[in-house]
């Protein structure tokens, strides 16, 4: 399992998280984490398309489609997903509103989280989740929502 690493940590001064980003999982593997010119943690991940090749910056919560692989019952149920470039875990599941009923293997859920760790394998506190089994465009356009969404972000670009 990952190393816990806060990836999203803010510092005192910071009043909100930037709002949720939507992104592969693929993306998240290949971001770079690192202590940003204002002192705090920031990752950055590689934007999807070729139209803009600026990298996103300050990623700290996503939003993430997938397939429900795994259900841990632990002290925060422990969910593996995958979507289309690989897994990805989200903890605390049965805590947030609406969680319960997402967590059966086979499910395509939407999960908003805050950003823990990018590598090995990334890794979610679930913030809201939401079961879109029953709409299959939910899956087959993910992709091309996620393209969209980051090449039409200019605010969260260094």
């Amino acid at each position: 399992m990952a190393q816990f690493m806060d990836v999203s940590a803010k510092s005192p001064g910071d009043k909100k998280r930037s709002p949720p980003i939507k992104v592969l999982s693929s993306q998240l593997r290949e971001g770079k984490v690192h202590i940003g010119p204002n002192g705090k943690t920031e990752t950055i991940i590689k934007r999807l398309g070729k139209w803009n090749t600026r990298p996103l910056r300050e990623v700290s919560v996503v939003w993430m489609q997938g397939t429900v692989l795994e259900v841990k019952s632990d002290h925060s149920t422990t969910v593996t997903l995958i979507d289309e470039t690989g897994t990805f875990v989200v903890t605390g599941a049965s805590s947030i509103p609406k969680g319960k009923p997402c967590l059966l293997p086979g499910k395509y859920v939407m999960v908003m989280g805050i950003l823990q760790a990018c590598t090995p394998e990334p890794v979610l506190r679930a913030v809201k989740m939401a079961d879109l089994s029953d709409n299959p465009v939910h899956r087959d356009m993910w992709k091309f929502e996620v393209e969209d969404l980051q090449q039409t972000l200019e605010s969260a670009s260094g």
